[in-house]
């Protein structure tokens, strides 16, 4: 298990006529704020060849905003699953699981993942995912991303691993107040995508405003912050998504009682295309 037994996850259902609509829930040209909630019943999507599941999207590549993955909440209730989950031979994917079991197969191998499991998926990899248990749903965040191959790098192979099978690593070598637990070796040029976990101590900061290349998504599992998004402060929660694009200038710090923690996706090791020379 991860060290807790759930992480968080949208509630659905759909809010009492009394609620007032004061959420932080924002879309600039720079970031977006999704908050847990907002990610209600009237919100979820189905996808085909899958059986007893919901799932709320929070990111989808959009044009002049961030443009290279897509980022789903799912739910599976007890039983459900695909054996068909992906359609497209050229994405890539992270699964990620936030609550309950999943089985995960691939090239004839099952894999029990519970909360903290992680699983990589490679392009044109067949794969399926179910829910056993007959009595609890389960719980996952799915990153996808389309593969960007490059002439003599074979492409990175399919695996599972879990949370507590990684260190956490100091971003600062003078202490552990902000870490990060990464799935893939940063310097293996396969990867063109990492999705991690940051975890930054009650009190301590990400003390500069990071600027850089990478997309982000960030889905909050546990804790509260306040974060910096480009010229503005929000505070965010256990269950919120934030959707950045390039280059948006960005800090945090952990406001909480308890470690703020949440998964990263960002794009990696490989040139910028676009527009450059007709790249």
């Amino acid at each position: 298990m991860s060290d807790a037994n759930s992480y968080a996850f949208p509630m659905g259902g759909i809010p009492e006529q009394s609620q007032l609509t004061t959420d932080t829930a924002v879309f600039t040209d720079a970031y977006a704020v999704i908050p847990a909630g907002v990610m209600r019943d009237i919100v979820t999507s189905y996808l085909p060849f899958w059986e007893g599941m919901r799932a709320w999207v929070l990111a989808r590549p959009l044009s002049g905003f961030a443009e290279t993955f897509s980022q789903l909440a799912v739910e599976l209730k007890p039983g459900g699953g695909s054996d068909r989950p992906e359609l497209d031979e050229g994405i890539e994917c992270v699964l990620f699981v936030t609550s309950g079991q999943v089985v995960v197969s691939f090239d004839g191998d099952e894999h029990t993942l519970d909360c903290g499991g992680y699983a990589f998926i490679p392009p044109g990899q067949s794969w399926s995912i179910w829910n056993r248990d007959p009595h609890a749903k389960a719980t996952f965040q799915w990153v996808r991303k389309r593969y960007q191959a490059v002439e003599g790098l074979e492409a990175p192979k399919a695996f599972v691993a879990h949370e507590m099978d990684t260190l956490p690593l100091a971003t600062d070598s003078r202490s552990l107040i902000w870490t990060t637990h990464r799935f893939v070796d940063p310097t293996d040029m396969r990867h063109d995508m990492h999705v991690n976990i940051v975890t930054i101590q009650p009190g301590g900061s990400i003390p500069f405003a990071e600027t850089h290349v990478m997309e982000h998504g960030l889905y909050m599992l546990q804790g509260k912050a306040v974060y910096r998004l480009n010229r503005d402060w929000v505070e965010v929660e256990a269950g919120d998504f934030l959707w950045l694009r390039a280059f948006c200038p960005q800090a945090c710090v952990a406001s909480g009682d308890v470690p703020f923690k949440y998964l990263l996706y960002k794009d990696v090791n490989r040139h910028p295309s676009g527009g450059i020379g007709g790249l």
